[in-house]
């Protein structure tokens, strides 16, 4: 699973502070006590909409997917005509001979078959000019389906940019479900941290009243003093918590906003459907596997493509021409007007070209090097089916975990505040001393963080049980 920053600085929080508890955010926002911007509020929908649209990782993944589709376009354009313009000058001597010799594409040979045969004995080496210009156009006629196959491998890239932004946009989406409920589990550890100082400075009182008046001891009152700052440094430092908490949602959804605070409330009622039902319904929906599928489907396509240029092609070809030699023609005629320095001799022709590479080494080994990357997808799909179905269990059991947890933890709740009260009354009655104060205040603010965190641990399964079934995943065009 990719990293989570909202579970990362959820957590961070809860290492500083040492205690919390669930309960309403606090009258003063934290921001404004540390001197910091006040954050904007924004509900889920809010947050997962605004990411989908705004958040960089989604808009680079759509970015992904246009220049695939861009490419797509290249094979087919090979169904539409070539139009070329050449003009070309050429100073050389013109000493011609029945000699036979092979284009290649890295050595120029000008034709000069229309100037008389010489031998070594007449060859002359006075310079002749030639100039050429002309237009041409090529066709494609019937490919075979060779371009067809091209395309269709080329289509199915964009199917898999699709898949993975499909996959992107899922990770973005929960990394905004955990930023946004660890945003409530901050103010919650903040509320908890306030209440608690509040209590604290009471007993700090109290026992000061009890000190003046000689009914408690001295120590009754520095004991209550150190309670008191350990509970303000813990405010102070919650406060820091829920600030860095926005900061991390608002980078989740990808807001210009330096901090975005979570408005509406973290679900405690979860829904789950049966195991073999979230089983199936990863199996069809993630876009993980769906992509493998893909990659598969395009390799095949790839060696179809590769297969294909071994077949035919025919194309039409025509040009029209000027073009004049300054060398004396072998027919005994005329010389061309300007000394060959004007193309003034017009030419057209027209061509139906079939070409077939009838056996190329190289294309075959790339054949064969393309069905093997085959067995290589295959195996990736086995892969991720295995990786998918091991992420909805482990997500299942989260949830079912968390959920059953948290009657107990309520349960412990209830039983350390009752303690406290108790001790809290002993205390006032000069029964009980502050150190059975402040086990009991460590034993309900224990109980408080835990339940803040098991509220959020559920909230987080949720998150991750959906992310597993791929529940918000877009339907396959």
């Amino acid at each position: 699973m990719p990293s989570r920053r909202g579970t990362a600085a959820l957590f961070g929080v809860l290492g500083v502070l040492g205690a919390g508890v669930v309960g309403a955010a606090p009258t003063v926002p934290a921001s404004a006590s540390l001197g910091l911007p006040q954050a904007r509020q924004i509900t889920l929908a809010e947050a997962l909409a605004y990411a989908r649209s705004h958040q960089p990782a989604v808009l680079a993944s759509l970015a992904r997917i246009r220049t695939e589709s861009a490419s797509a376009e290249v094979p087919r354009s090979q169904y539409y005509p070539v139009l070329g313009l050449t003009a070309q000058f050429l100073e050389g001597t013109t000493n011609n001979t029945t000699a036979s010799y092979l284009t290649v594409p890295f050595v120029d040979l000008p034709r000069i078959g229309g100037t008389p045969t010489t031998n070594s004995a007449d060859a002359r080496w006075k310079p002749y000019a030639s100039t050429l210009a002309g237009a041409g156009l090529s066709q494609e006629i019937f490919d075979f389906g060779r371009i067809a196959a091209e395309a269709a491998a080329a289509d199915a890239r964009v199917t898999i940019a699709a898949r993975a932004a499909d996959t992107q946009l899922l990770d973005i989406e929960l990394n905004v479900e955990e930023a946004f409920f660890a945003v409530h589990a901050a103010k919650s550890i903040l509320q908890a941290s306030e209440d608690a100082y509040q209590r604290s400075l009471v007993h700090r009182d109290f026992a000061r009243a009890g000190v003046k008046s000689g009914l408690r001891s001295p120590i009754e009152l520095t004991r209550a003093e150190a309670d008191l700052s350990r509970f303000d440094t813990a405010r102070i430092r919650a406060r820091g918590g829920v600030f860095a908490s926005q900061a991390v949602l608002a980078a989740a959804v990808g807001s210009s906003d330096l901090v975005l605070d979570a408005a509406d409330q973290t679900p405690l009622q979860v829904d789950l459907p049966a195991l073999s039902n979230a089983i199936q319904l990863a199996s069809e929906r993630d876009p993980r596997l769906q992509e493998a599928l893909a990659r598969l489907r395009q390799q095949e396509l790839e060696t179809r493509a590769v297969g294909a240029l071994a077949r035919p092609d025919l194309r039409l070809s025509a040009a029209i021409s000027g073009r004049a030699g300054g060398a004396a023609p072998s027919n005994g005629g005329a010389e061309a007007s300007g000394d060959g320095y004007l193309p003034n001799v017009p030419n057209w022709d027209g061509a139906l070209v079939l070409s077939w590479p009838l056996f190329d080494p190289t294309l075959n080994a790339r054949q064969r090097a393309s069905r093997v990357a085959e067995e290589v997808q295959r195996s990736e799909i086995d892969l991720v089916r295995q990786q998918v179905i091991s992420a909805v269990e482990q997500a299942y059991v989260g949830v079912v975990v968390a959920r059953q947890a948290l009657p107990s933890l309520q349960h412990e709740l209830e039983a350390a505040s009752a303690n406290y009260a108790q001790a809290d009354a002993r205390f006032k009655a000069g029964l009980g001393t502050s150190v059975e104060l402040a086990d009991a205040e460590a034993l309900r603010a224990d109980a408080e963080i835990r339940l803040a965190i098991g509220v959020f641990d559920l909230a987080k399964a949720r998150a991750a049980f959906g992310r597993a079934i791929a529940e918000g995943a877009r339907s396959n065009p």
